[in-house]
């Protein structure tokens, strides 16, 4: 089961808002609207009809997820999740950035999607350790695919392209 599981990750060195995946998944501020990195690139290639929606949800409090259209994007739909500020680890950031992964993996299966794609939540502005949050993210991953088969293919963009390795030595630690 597990290399099964294994086999239905992909993780590219790619630019997430060129990927032909049903959803994509933003690492989002608490206001949805917009700001630096991944999700300023995401709004960027979307267009303006994604601010204009995400100003009509009201903001995401941490470790949650909202569904919005892709517009301009190749994607469907962008989950938008808010990922914890690094603290240090004790004021339960682990916890918060699992339940990124697992709100974004369930809206994306209630939605049909079957192929889903992540960037490193949290280890950018947010500092969260880049090891730490890959562990996270692909233990909430191989939980969420056990499960009977909701979705095809989670696919890990990473950026830069040297976590690509990082991501593919905790893949091969946890299979």
């Amino acid at each position: 089961m597990m290399e099964g599981m294994h086999s239905r990750i992909e993780i590219i060195a790619q630019d997430i808002t060129k990927l032909q995946v049903d959803v994509i998944v933003n690492a989002a501020n608490s206001r949805l609207l917009g700001g630096g990195g991944v999700d300023g690139a995401i709004h960027r290639a979307a267009g303006p009809g994604l601010l204009e929606e995400c100003k009509g949800i009201g903001g995401c409090p941490t470790g949650e997820a909202r569904l919005t259209a892709g517009y301009r994007l190749p994607a469907r739909y962008v989950i938008h999740t808010v990922g914890p500020v690094w603290h240090g680890g004790n004021h339960g950031e682990a916890d918060l950035l699992a339940a990124c992964y697992r709100n974004s993996l369930r809206i994306a299966a209630r939605h049909d999607c079957a192929r889903v794609a992540f960037p490193s939540i949290s280890t950018g502005v947010y500092g969260y350790p880049l090891r730490d949050a890959t562990r996270i993210a692909i233990v909430e991953t191989l939980a969420f695919l056990a499960r009977p088969k909701l979705l095809e293919q989670v696919v890990f963009a990473c950026f830069p392209a040297a976590n690509v390795q990082i991501y593919e030595e905790v893949l091969a630690e946890l299979s």
